[in-house]
């Protein structure tokens, strides 16, 4: 059984797929034990008291630096012997305090198919260059920016009269379909990583 921990800034609709799929065995040998956040009033804190896991505001404004901030997330991780990190909209870019304490055990899903349009606004990014595929991408954080070790991909067709609401809620979509899988892959040590190439055994 794995132990996973969720980072998230947002509503949570990632976390709740991610619930989702262990509840209906989906995601095997898998259980969320701390859902942290940088927002305290956010919607994946509400999500995880309604489910009964355990949750967590730590306020970076209360830490003098970033390094300690990230240092008493790491100390939250290794009470509770953390096997992989899932960012579900943390909207935090991740330093190597966190990245060096969780090597290739940090997960994150990005709405682009990477490495096209990394980084923020992925989906307008996508719809003013004109492309004709978009999708959503699961990947290792490593230190650069949306630059890990990819997991999986799921290609999301780019429709005429799509804009980014329209656009968006169908890479959330094929998101809700992705980061679970992957997630499963991970708990169910079937994914290897030899230097950028992620190979899955399944």
């Amino acid at each position: 059984m794995k132990s996973i921990a969720v980072l998230a800034s947002g509503k949570g609709s990632n976390l709740q797929a991610i619930i989702s799929s262990i509840d209906n065995d989906q995601i095997q040998q898998a259980d969320i034990v701390l859902v942290l956040s940088d927002k305290p009033m956010a919607g994946a804190l509400t999500i995880a008291k309604e489910h009964e896991i355990e949750c967590l505001f730590l306020d970076p404004f209360y830490y003098t630096t970033r390094n300690e901030y990230e240092q008493a997330i790491v100390e939250n991780f290794k009470e509770k012997n953390i096997d992989l990190v899932v960012l579900a909209g943390f909207m935090r870019v991740l330093s190597p305090t966190i990245i060096n304490a969780y090597p290739q055990r940090i997960m994150n899903i990005h709405p682009s198919l990477l490495p096209a349009f990394p980084g923020v606004n992925a989906v307008n990014q996508a719809l003013n260059y004109g492309v004709k595929i978009s999708g959503c991408t699961v990947h290792f954080v490593e230190e650069e920016v949306d630059a890990g070790p990819i997991v999986l991909q799921e290609a999301v067709p780019v429709l005429q009269e799509d804009d980014v609401t329209s656009l968006q809620q169908r890479i959330h979509s094929a998101e809700h379909r992705c980061y679970p899988r992957a997630i499963d892959l991970f708990c169910r040590e079937k994914i290897i990583v030899k230097g950028r190439r992620c190979y899955l055994y399944d």
